[in-house]
């Protein structure tokens, strides 16, 4: 499951979705829109957009490299997008592998590289009622 969402991510789903009788460990992470901003100031909210295709193509790329890099896993990637409150999911990654070091080393590997190449922009909205879009740090140049 690679997909972009307009609707409130099930974690839960997402991890039934890389379950299977070969994994020993499922490992699922969670992004959270907080309540402040990387520069500390307060947000209400946050909206996403992506390009749905390219963004969902890069999720199964980054997930046929973990595989690579840490073994047989299930891997299960979601991205909110359009308008979000604070404590809303924006995005979630479930894996599932047959040890949890794998399972917890393909997760980090997944969140890391989703934040550094997945085409998925991030726009927010202050309490002093302006809004900003923002570069992700981790992203490649361009």
């Amino acid at each position: 499951m690679f997909a972009i969402a307009r609707d409130p991510i099930d974690v839960a789903e997402i991890a039934r979705s890389v379950r299977t009788d070969a994994c020993g460990a499922v490992i699922t992470f969670a992004g959270v829109v907080r309540e402040m901003s990387d520069d500390d100031r307060p947000v209400t909210g946050l909206s996403y957009e992506a390009h749905e295709s390219m963004a969902a193509a890069e999720f199964e790329a980054i997930a046929q490299e973990a595989r690579a890099r840490f073994g047989p896993c299930e891997i299960a990637v979601a991205h909110r997008i359009g308008d979000l409150r604070v404590g809303e999911i924006s995005v979630a990654v479930a894996v599932g592998a047959p040890h949890r070091g794998a399972a917890f080393d393909a997760c980090e590997f997944t969140i890391d590289e989703l934040k550094r190449r997945a085409p998925v922009w991030k726009k927010e909205h202050y309490t002093q009622g302006d809004s900003e879009w923002r570069a992700n740090p981790d992203a490649k140049p361009q």
